[in-house]
């Protein structure tokens, strides 16, 4: 069975890229464009294996769509997918439950390698 990925970013781009590449090694992959709209999804029954989050959106950023998210999904692995590399939003991501942090720009090959690190048997 294939896992579920849920990919939540404001730019269309990254979305069509990230979403391209997963479905290249079999995921399914739901979309949202910002936390509000990921966390609506999650709140109406979607149970994503893993969920790949940027942090700057509009409504709701990543920051606090984890905050808000971690509570429903206690054990699914968050990654964190963004040009921010600045440490102290990366300790405040991990403080609120983000499995993993990746520097954008990434290869489709390094992306692959994380997400087999963080779920198991993917």
């Amino acid at each position: 069975m294939s896992k579920t990925v849920l990919i939540v970013d404001d730019s269309a781009t990254m979305l069509l890229s990230i979403k391209t590449i997963l479905e290249m090694h079999r995921f399914k992959v739901e979309q949202a464009s910002n936390g509000k709209q990921a966390l609506d999804k999650v709140k109406a029954g979607l149970k994503p294996d893993l969920i790949i989050t940027d942090i700057n959106m509009p409504e709701m950023d990543g920051l606090e769509f984890i905050k808000n998210v971690r509570p429903i999904l206690k054990f699914t692995p968050i990654l964190v997918l963004t040009t921010e590399s600045e440490a102290s939003k990366r300790e405040q991501a991990k403080k609120l439950g983000a499995t993993g942090w990746i520097v954008k720009p990434v290869s489709g090959q390094d992306l692959i390698n994380v997400i087999k690190r963080v779920l198991p048997g993917s």
